[in-house]
């Protein structure tokens, strides 16, 4: 069973944007329903987390109010492996930075908005849960007391992850763990220090860790190793690796936590290898065979609320554009992927970091080329056209020799990832994905670790961690003279390349500006230490109306 969107109307904990901070940092109360009447029993509170999990999907199917951006390209784009490849929305910041990133951009705003809606949301769970009496908890086969620390664990671990967004992206924010009420209105809001809302970020997860189950009782579900993974991190931010090694090792010591290492699930049989099983559909959930996944985000084609992902689409090259020889050959089918757009794309040093045979850049994980298909092979669509001297079968060759720069964007012929490839079965031309997707998975737990080993200056034990994946990948093993931060950073490209927030491990580790200049050359070139946090939205300044709201450094300058 999966979880599904449910619509806001029915959730209390629906932020309405609007244009003041109070819209920004607090719910309103329903049209419909109240949390009287909701949170009553362990089923309304389940309503209530599949109504959270809805908007946390949002990361990657789109803005409520512009599918057409992904709320994702915020913490990928405009970095050392990902760069802006059309001058279009939240790209135009990434490619020129300077003015463009201001407290006035729109899709720093709705971000901004979308995190606090969560946080909200997740207050109202946990509030309703910790002090409301008389709730009828039983069911699903838990005692009452276990079925409550669970939605409070959930809860608190999805707070936990909004509030990990904002702090990397806006450092200092306000820290509000209160359920909002239309009678307790707030104008003076305060930015909270950076390292008290890690404080409780860290509170949130160890709370989480202790009552969510290793096995999500129900798919979409965040799990035990995820909150923990999450921890580990957020020590490694706060500068005690000791305690990142610590929960790294309760992950991956946990046995129901095992790295793909062999052939499995719907495509075993078919060209490819364990890594890209993994991100084939049908192989996503641990119900499915994969053992590394920690948490699988969920959705369906032809169900009412089903949500759908645009990651692919974001990514994929426009190859129904692509010109050889005066003809655009290529249809759009559900091999390919359906319709792509092209707005963000690998940068030449992510290609390049691969050796020829490791199996995270096989074609079955990143697309280099096209095979030219007649009516049969493309069917239900008609046949590719084919350019002067080619015939069916023949291969057109993707493009990776140069850097993707300003003055050539949009670049149609270049590489892609796979990871999140599919469309709509019935409609090749639809740009959407329903697959369900990996989300977080155990191979960044063992690079966490890696990460915390070097720095404890154990770098014969980092090598020994990071050579479990190397292995899994087909690649030679490394030694403890190869490890260093950029190796490891290098490392977590090849392994983790569209999946991870690569904004936040550049900053984490100090390296977001140094690596993003030396790589990205859409952008990189333009980006000071300024950008190193985003602006606070000027609309939440302004709306502060009894308490004075300072902007990040030097955006006032």
């Amino acid at each position: 069973m999966k979880i599904f969107k449910i619509s806001t109307l029915l959730l209390v904990t629906t932020l309405l944007a609007g244009c003041d901070l109070t819209d920004s940092l607090e719910e309103k109360p329903p049209h419909l329903i109240s949390s009287e009447t909701l949170y009553t029993s362990h089923s309304g509170f389940q309503t209530g987390l599949n109504g959270l999990y809805s908007l946390v999907r949002q990361e990657r199917e789109g803005e409520n109010s512009s599918p057409n951006q992904l709320r994702f390209e915020l913490s990928i784009t405009g970095t050392d492996n990902m760069v802006s490849n059309r001058e279009d929305r939240f790209s135009i910041l990434s490619s020129e930075w300077g003015s463009r990133n201001n407290s006035e951009n729109v899709h720093l705003k709705s971000h901004f908005e979308w995190l606090y809606e969560i946080v909200n949301a997740a207050n109202t769970i946990i509030n309703q849960a910790e002090d409301k009496d008389n709730v009828d908890w039983s069911g699903s086969g838990f005692t009452p007391e276990e079925n409550k620390n669970r939605v409070i664990g959930e809860a608190r671990a999805i707070r936990a992850w909004a509030y990990r967004h904002l702090t990397y992206m806006w450092g200092d924010v306000p820290l509000n763990l209160e359920e909002s009420l239309g009678s307790t209105i707030k104008t003076d809001w305060s930015r909270t220090p950076v390292a008290d809302v890690r404080k409780q970020i860290i509170s949130d997860l160890t709370f989480a860790q202790q009552h969510l189950p290793i096995e999500p009782t129900m798919r979409g579900k965040i799990s035990k190793g995820a909150a923990q993974h999450y921890l580990a991190e957020m020590y490694l931010v706060e500068d005690k690796p000791d305690s990142a090694l610590f929960w790294a090792n309760e992950v991956i010591n946990t046995p129901e936590y095992q790295l793909v290492t062999d052939r499995y699930g719907v495509s075993q049989d078919q060209p490819g290898n364990p890594f890209s099983d993994m991100f084939q559909d049908g192989n996503s959930n641990r119900q499915e065979g994969n053992t590394e996944a920690l948490w699988v985000w969920q959705w369906a084609p032809g169900i009412s609320g089903r949500g759908t992902a645009i990651m692919r689409r974001w990514h994929g090259s426009e190859y129904q554009q692509i010109t050889v020889g005066g003809v655009t050959p290529l249809q759009l089918t559900v091999e390919r992927g359906g319709r792509p757009q092209a707005r963000v794309s690998f940068t030449k040093f992510a290609m390049d970091q691969y050796d020829p045979e490791d199996y995270r850049s096989s074609d079955q994980v990143i697309r280099k080329y096209f095979i030219l298909k007649d009516a049969e092979g493309n069917a239900p669509v008609p046949a590719d056209n084919l350019p002067p001297g080619y015939a069916y079968g023949d291969t057109l060759w993707l493009d990776w020799s140069h850097d993707i720069t300003k003055d050539i964007v949009p670049v149609r012929d270049w590489p892609y990832s796979r990871k999140f490839d599919g469309t709509n079965p019935d409609n090749p031309g639809d740009g959407r994905s329903y697959q369900d997707q990996v989300y977080l998975r155990l191979a960044d737990t063992y690079l966490l670790k890696a990460e915390a080993e070097h720095l404890l200056s154990l770098n014969g034990d980092a090598a020994s961690t990071i050579n479990h994946l190397r292995r899994r990948a087909n690649v030679s093993e490394v030694g403890a003279g190869d490890i260093d931060i950029d190796f490891i950073l290098d490392e977590r490209s090849r392994e983790l390349l569209f999946e991870e927030h690569r904004r936040y491990t550049l900053l984490r580790t100090g390296k977001w500006l140094e690596r993003t200049r030396m790589y990205n050359m859409n952008g990189g070139q333009h980006i000071t230490e300024r950008d190193k946090l985003f602006p606070i939205p000027q609309n939440v300044i302004d709306a502060n109306l009894t308490e004075e709201m300072p902007q990040n450094p030097l955006y006032n300058d």
